[in-house]
């Protein structure tokens, strides 16, 4: 697309003679396009101006002879200018830029809707850059992302250190149990209470077993799969993406940069050419038509130029986007993942209490068993027996 300042020598009366109304000149864009310039105040319009006085014009722009808009290529492709094209042309901009990114300003445009509606998805919530609690600097959305991913990795560690913890507590409890269990203390007890005694002490040795095998249990099918799911490799994979999310920034921003250096460009040339065009009017010189044409080819050039490279910081800032979207799914997907992983290990955790409640609760049946079979009577003729002094007793001494 061409821009009006490459057009034709102004014209102060249309073709069908019909002469313009004092201070206006008309000029023909590349693309066949008329519009009007009013040389003092330098409005620009697609609309034929009024000679009539309460009928003011709707400028294009002030201090333009360009359809050049706030930097903004303006669309041409209309074949009859229209009031509605005039006041889009007109327009200010719809959008802002906050670190190169360009958004919709509040309000403004077609209403956004959620990529996942109702998912409080990663995709739709981490756009704009989060400011620090200091507010000096500020961290992209996506890098907030990859914090959370590694906030994860960490507290899957440090569930692995409790469990760790949890297993050396089994290991000295189930120690000191066994070490308990081979007292000599009330070793003498006779009888039923003797050999329910010596139950219980065994059953002391039989739960330092359950609780040995607790803690062997803990450290494989708990301990270690948290330890070891997502290896060193994890780290290396969120780098990836960082570094790709990362580059695809610094190019948008490069790309913001070139928009920015091509917007002034064309404003100075816009301003060369209004200069040159209004030492014409006043006759300063004879070679300012040629100046004016030179000036004219050049703020073409400059519009093209910008372009150009709003169209690569779009294409750069749609490829950015493509990428976030799917880089953020992905890593969706993996915090939806660790949370089931750790979810299936400790159910094998409370798998493995409840199992354990068991076996101790089988340690002490037969000890349950004995206590309910006590029988004072029988105690009594045993002790007898084993040590009784002599059964006959004594009797009155006889004179």
């Amino acid at each position: 697309m061409k821009s009006a300042a490459g057009s034709s020598a102004a014209l102060r009366e249309e073709p069908d003679g019909r002469p313009l109304p004092p201070g206006w000149r008309s000029y023909t864009s590349p693309e066949g396009r008329r519009y009007y310039v009013n040389s003092c105040s330098k409005e620009t319009t697609w609309r034929r101006p009024s000679s009539s006085a309460e009928s003011p014009q709707r400028p294009l722009a002030r201090q333009s002879s360009s359809p050049y808009v706030n930097g903004s290529h303006s669309s041409t492709k209309s074949c009859q200018p229209t009031e509605a094209a005039d006041v889009a042309l007109r327009k200010p901009s719809i959008n802002k830029q906050i670190n190169c990114v360009t958004f919709p300003l509040p309000g403004e445009g077609p209403e956004q809707q959620l990529l996942k509606p109702n998912e409080w998805s990663y995709c739709d919530y981490f756009w704009t850059d989060k400011k620090d609690p200091q507010g000096t600097t500020s961290v992209a959305g996506f890098e907030v992302l990859l914090q959370k991913q590694l906030k994860g990795k960490q507290m899957q560690k440090e569930m692995s250190e409790f469990i760790h913890e949890r297993i050396k507590i089994e290991e000295e409890y189930a120690k000191n149990l066994s070490k308990l269990s081979l007292s000599p203390l009330a070793a003498q007890e006779e009888g039923t209470l003797g050999e329910a005694w010596t139950q219980l002490k065994k059953s002391l040795h039989d739960e330092a077993e359950v609780h040995l095998k607790f803690s062997n249990k803990l450290h494989t099918e708990v301990e270690k799969p948290l330890l070891t799911f997502r290896g060193d490799n994890f780290k290396k994979d969120l780098k990836k993406y960082d570094h790709h999310i990362a580059d695809l920034r610094k190019q948008l921003a490069s790309r913001y940069a070139s928009v920015e250096k091509a917007r002034k460009a064309l404003a100075d040339r816009q301003k060369d050419l209004e200069v040159k065009t209004q030492q014409l009017e006043i006759k300063l010189s004879n070679k300012t038509e040629e100046d004016i044409k030179k000036a004219r080819r050049k703020s073409t050039q400059a519009g093209d130029d910008l372009m150009r490279c709003v169209d690569l910081y779009n294409q750069t800032q749609c490829k950015w986007f493509e990428e976030m979207v799917t880089t953020s799914m992905e890593l969706e997907k993996l915090e939806v993942e660790r949370i089931e992983w750790i979810q299936q290990h400790l159910r094998q955790y409370t798998t493995l209490r409840h199992e354990t409640d068991m076996f101790n609760q089988s340690t002490v049946e037969p000890v349950d068993q004995l206590l309910q079979n006590l029988d004072p009577a029988k105690d009594r003729e045993l002790w007898v027996k084993e040590n009784y002094t002599g059964e006959v007793r004594p009797v009155d001494m006889d004179i």
